[in-house]
């Protein structure tokens, strides 16, 4: 089982381009099974495998308490690679393809209004090179819904500010290009001007944005400095860099804007994960109408 599963995380990095997190994730639920198959059915290869394996390792993992994501997340890691395994010819059959994956739950993110987004940018006085830089990313987080990974690793030579866009890198290694709104393109031409090139050091790279070392900044740090300016601004839940996401593009479909072309800004690969946002705004709607409506 062991090697497989290495030639199969191999696969997955090197001819499907997924994130190391992702192929984290199945390398942990498949070397898990196989742990279990090896010291419970004393088998050793993926060919000897069999639906009822299968079954019963995951009826002993939710009488241990497993979480419902966690046991889909666990029947897709077996799906693919007992599909895989079976496209290639190295088992006789799929014993995986009878399983039925628990349906995901609905969960809502939690965004931000435009009032407290407004609040949390006005925040910060881009007054200093590392003000500068937090405005900058803040507003570019927020106007083009990038997920953090992307802005952290986001370089100069892909940043447009005449055109008004900036491409880059998200899930799977896949490019997009996204619009920059005016009040992020002026935040970041102020940063590039007058804050960057006092934290550049020999050793900095294209990276747009840097630590106050010169090196690229972290994710860690973006955490930090999310959290940081929405307490100054007032903002009492806590606040973490993924709600600029989900902000930028429930106030797109609360404009009116296509959920086609919100899917497509965001790198969502399917449409029903841009859907959630349906979900959100209609939550929205449904909390307008009860509290202003004299029956609601």
């Amino acid at each position: 089982m062991f090697p497989a599963i290495e030639l199969f995380i191999l696969f997955l990095a090197t001819e499907r381009g997924l994130s190391d997190n992702y192929q984290l994730l199945v390398r942990r639920n498949l070397e898990a099974f196989a742990e279990w198959l090896e010291r419970v059915r004393g088998k050793g290869s993926p060919g000897e495998v069999t639906t009822d394996d299968l079954t019963d390792y995951l009826a002993e993992r939710k009488r241990g308490g497993i979480a419902a994501g966690s046991a889909r997340q666990i029947i897709v890691s077996l799906k693919i690679f007992f599909r895989h395994l079976a496209a290639k010819r190295h088992i006789d059959s799929d014993p995986a393809d009878a399983l039925l994956a628990p349906k995901p739950s609905m969960s809502l993110p939690h965004t931000l209004n435009e009032a407290e987004v407004e609040r949390l940018l006005e925040s910060v006085r881009p007054d200093r090179p590392l003000a500068m830089r937090d405005r900058a990313l803040l507003e570019l987080l927020y106007a083009s819904g990038l997920r953090l990974s992307e802005a952290v690793n986001a370089l100069l030579e892909n940043l447009h500010l005449e055109e008004g866009f900036i491409r880059v890198t998200g899930k799977g290694n896949k490019t997009r290009v996204v619009p920059v709104g005016d009040a992020a393109r002026k935040a970041l031409e102020h940063y590039l001007r007058s804050g960057r090139p006092e934290l550049v050091n020999p050793k900095t790279t294209s990276h747009i944005f840097l630590s106050v070392r010169g090196g690229k900044l972290s994710t860690s740090r973006v955490w930090q400095i999310v959290r940081e300016r929405a307490e100054l601004a007032g903002i009492e839940d806590p606040v973490h860099p993924h709600q600029l996401r989900h902000s930028f593009a429930t106030h797109l479909l609360g404009g009116g804007a296509d959920l086609r072309v919100i899917q497509e800004m965001l790198g969502h690969a399917d449409i029903s994960t841009t859907q959630i946002y349906t979900h959100v705004d209609e939550r929205r709607l449904k909390e307008v109408h009860r509290k202003f409506h004299p029956r609601g």
